[in-house]
């Protein structure tokens, strides 16, 4: 079997952007007298999108606020500061390099235009074939739509992509799609919820041998 196409997530696997997605979420809250929160808190709530990441940050304070105000506070200023500090994990430009010849996908739940931005702003967008937030589709991770939706666009099929992600979200899709599955450890989730991957590796790098042996 020859890997066509490998689906990253974005966020927690190709880049570690959570201080500045804390950085947004705290001006806004902060901004209506709310406590804010640490970086730790945030990377457990993010993954679902932002707005399931406001709707969490309001259950964490048991607060009931107009949550649409706080997703367009969130998404204004997350614009101007997208990669203030976020920075690419170890090894990813180089592993991309060599994945030459393999279509390359990012799917993320993160907005099309906040995803497509990150990659740019870091020097990361020339690397894929094609870029896909949560509104590019009727449904979002764990839901495995946006996975079979892509594979469809590549003209392959899912014996021959696998996703890469570092939560179980992206597992869940991946399993559901019926692709392979690999977890990266340095991401934002504990490692006891990357169990049902097919494949769980602690360096992006180890990638590579995984693409070339299935």
């Amino acid at each position: 079997m020859t890997i066509e196409l490998i689906i990253f997530d974005l966020d927690g696997t190709l880049v570690d952007s959570c201080k500045d997605i804390t950085q947004a979420l705290n001006y806004c809250f902060k901004k209506r007298g709310i406590e804010g929160f640490s970086q730790e808190e945030v990377k457990k709530m993010v993954g679902e999108g932002v707005n399931r990441l406001i709707e969490k940050a309001l259950q964490l304070r048991k607060l009931s606020l107009p949550v649409q105000d706080l997703i367009e506070c969130f998404i204004n200023y997350y614009k101007k500061h997208i990669a203030d500090f976020s920075r690419v994990y170890p090894n990813v430009r180089e592993t991309l390099e060599k994945l030459q010849g393999i279509k390359k996908a990012v799917i993320s739940n993160k907005l099309t235009e906040l995803s497509i931005k990150t990659l740019k702003t870091l020097g990361l967008l020339e690397y894929f074939d094609f870029i896909a937030g949560s509104d590019l589709f009727a449904e979002r991770k764990p839901s495995p739509v946006p996975i079979i939706e892509t594979i469809k666009r590549f003209n392959t099929s899912p014996d021959k992509t696998i996703i890469v992600g570092d939560s179980e979200l992206d597992i869940k899709a991946g399993t559901l799609a019926g692709v392979k599955t690999v977890a990266v450890t340095y991401g934002y989730r504990e490692k006891e919820l990357l169990k049902n991957a097919d494949f769980i590796i602690d360096k992006f790098s180890d990638l590579i041998t995984i693409a070339r042996t299935l």
